[in-house]
């Protein structure tokens, strides 16, 4: 959950910054709190801040003005019920937090042990102390309701804190866990990701995608959030794409749709029997489907002559054939007379070659 504060380079007065910090915590959960003591601050720090229960050590990740906006996009309403910042954090608040995170691990394993004996249909993916170990969050995943008030009783008297068992989503568990997706990088809900909006499979559709779950589904188990990154650019793209409802129709043959490229403006169109794909321009396609359309049948997907009206005066057309094909008769004619004439020569040429006895070995 990396932020670049764009406005750290201004020099505002003391008097006029915004009281407000955002403070981040473990599994990149952010929250913002009050500075009335007008402490300085430098992003990174860590500080005490206040809880329902107790206190809590986290570091500043946004002050200044950045924060104003970030509050109006989240609709955080800005008032006086905000906690606050109690002081800068020192060596003494940094050991407490340690061994406090030193728990959490081991409370984790005895946790699912506990689920185990108890028959618990749910995940348990994290657990968060309290820097002041009075209070530990549990964080678990279910798909049906869960009634663990015996999990609490037997967790608040073997681990002497206050129990919160807090559900989230496949996402927000991917999320906290963190790990590297199959581009290579850090997974984008655990480095800068915020807000999980809903993804269905028109978006692969959309681009084009084989609709493989393997290839499609993140470490969540859930469609992948980057599906919508690019969604908007391919909807205005294929604005431009007709829709081929039918095959079209040529001489050479039918010719169904087999893939589009959308930015290129192409689609390409393969034939019965026929391995090979022929790509076709955008323009060139909606002439096919005009033609088909009138009943007319071009010669292939490159040349669009249509096929002549059966009415049609046939007078001309007669003289014109039979002129093509007495130029026809006599040039194969004349083919003829030249194969003749080179065959004697061939004849002789073998024959004046000198044959070759065999030497007597």
């Amino acid at each position: 959950m990396n932020v670049y504060d764009w406005l750290s380079h201004m020099d505002v007065p003391t008097s006029q910054r915004f009281d407000v910090v955002e403070v981040k915590f473990k599994g990149g959960r952010k929250e913002y709190f009050r500075n009335i003591n007008q402490l300085e601050f430098i992003t990174g720090d860590y500080v005490v801040c206040e809880m329902a229960s107790g206190q809590h050590l986290g570091t500043v990740s946004l002050q200044g003005e950045l924060v104003r906006l970030q509050m109006k996009r989240k609709n955080v309403v800005i008032s006086d019920d905000l906690h606050v910042i109690y002081r800068v954090a020192t060596e003494k608040d940094l050991d407490k937090h340690t061994q406090a995170m030193a728990r959490e691990m081991p409370t984790l394993y005895r946790t699912r042990e506990i689920i185990r004996e108890l028959k618990l249909n749910m995940k348990l993916s994290d657990v968060e102390f309290q820097s002041d170990n009075t209070k530990t969050t549990f964080y678990y995943s279910s798909e049906e309701r869960v009634d663990f008030r015996e999990l609490i009783k037997q967790l608040a008297s073997e681990f002497k804190v206050r129990i919160e068992m807090r559900q989230i989503s496949l996402r927000q568990e991917a999320s906290r866990l963190g790990g590297l997706g199959s581009c290579g990088r850090e997974l984008c809900c655990s480095t800068w990701l915020t807000d999980f909006k809903n993804i269905s499979t028109s978006a692969a559709r959309y681009q084009n995608l084989s609709l493989n779950p393997a290839k499609l589904s993140g470490q969540c188990g859930r469609l992948k959030c980057c599906l919508n990154y690019e969604l908007e650019t391919y909807i205005d793209a294929l604005r431009d794409i007709p829709t081929v409802d039918a095959p079209l129709k040529t001489k050479k043959g039918v010719a169904t749709l087999q893939k589009t490229d959308i930015f290129k403006k192409i689609m390409w169109f393969g034939f019965e029997k026929d391995t090979n794909w022929y790509p076709v321009a955008i323009s060139k396609v909606l002439e096919i489907v005009e033609l088909n359309k009138n009943n007319i049948i071009p010669e292939s997907l490159e040349i669009l002559t249509p096929e002549p009206e059966k009415g049609a005066d046939k007078g001309p057309q007669k003289l014109n054939s039979d002129l093509e094909n007495l130029d026809r008769k006599y040039s194969e004619e004349q083919k003829k007379k030249k194969k003749k004439k080179n065959k004697p020569r061939n004849r002789s040429n073998n024959t004046n070659k000198p044959q070759t006895t065999p030497s007597p070995q």
